[in-house]
C-alpha cells in the first residue's frame, strides 16, 4: 500500500515538474473552477430540463448528479477521510484555493463523469463525446492544480460513470414499466 501511495504522490510531482507551466495555469484553474460544486453540470442539466426534447436526459442527469453527491461527497469522502495531497507531499504546490473537505474521491470528477456519461448514453455522439472529453479535462485539472491524488480522480471517474449508467438504466426501467401500464417503481 505504501508503494501505491508513493506512486500517487510521485505522479503529482511529475505533473508539477513536467507539465505545469505559467501559460497553462490560468486555463487549468478556469477548467477546474467550472467543476466547483458541479455547477457547470447543474447548468447543463437545467438547460436539458428546459428543452422538451431533452427533458428526460435532464432528469437522468439530475439523478446521476444527486447520486454522485451522495456517494462521493456524502459517503466516500467522509468514510475515507483522506488528507489533501498538498498537505502531505513535500514540494507539491497547490495553485488554487485550498479545499476544506477531504480528498478521496474527487467530487469534481465524479459529478463531471456522472452527467457526461448520461449525455453520452442518451444524446447524439456530437454532444456525448465532447461531454466526456470535458469531464476528463476537469478530472485532469484537479491533478494539475495539485488538489487531488490520481487515485482520487480515478475513483471519481469510475463512480461517476457507474452512477450515470445506473441512473439511465433505472430511468429506462421506469419508462418501460410506465409504457406497459404497470405501476412504476419507487
Amino acid at each position: 500500500m505504501q508503494g501505491f501511495l508513493e506512486l500517487d504522490g510521485n505522479i503529482l510531482l511529475w505533473i508539477q515538474e513536467h507539465i505545469r507551466m505559467s501559460g497553462l495555469d490560468g486555463v487549468m484553474k478556469f477548467i477546474t473552477s467550472l467543476g466547483n460544486a458541479g455547477m457547470i453540470w447543474i447548468v447543463i442539466t437545467l438547460v436539458l430540463l428546459l428543452i422538451p426534447k431533452t427533458r428526460k436526459t435532464g432528469i437522468v442527469s439530475a439523478m446521476a448528479l444527486i447520486g454522485s453527491l451522495i456517494v462521493n461527497n456524502g459517503i466516500l469522502k467522509l468514510s475515507v477521510a483522506r488528507i489533501r495531497p498538498y498537505e502531505v507531499i513535500d514540494g507539491l504546490q497547490c495553485i488554487v484555493k485550498p479545499a476544506v473537505d477531504y480528498s478521496f474521491p474527487s467530487g469534481h470528477t465524479g459529478s463531471s463523469f456522472a452527467a457526461a456519461t448520461v449525455i453520452f448514453r442518451r444524446m447524439p455522439k456530437r454532444y456525448g463525446i465532447p461531454a466526456l472529453v470535458f469531464a476528463a479535462l476537469i478530472g485532469f485539472s484537479r491533478l494539475y492544480v495539485g488538489i487531488h491524488y490520481p487515485s482520487d480522480v480515478l475513483v471519481g471517474m469510475v463512480t461517476g460513470i457507474l452512477l450515470g449508467i445506473f441512473a439511465d438504466v433505472l430511468f429506462q426501467r421506469y419508462e418501460k414499466r410506465k409504457q406497459e401500464g404497470q405501476k412504476p417503481i419507487g
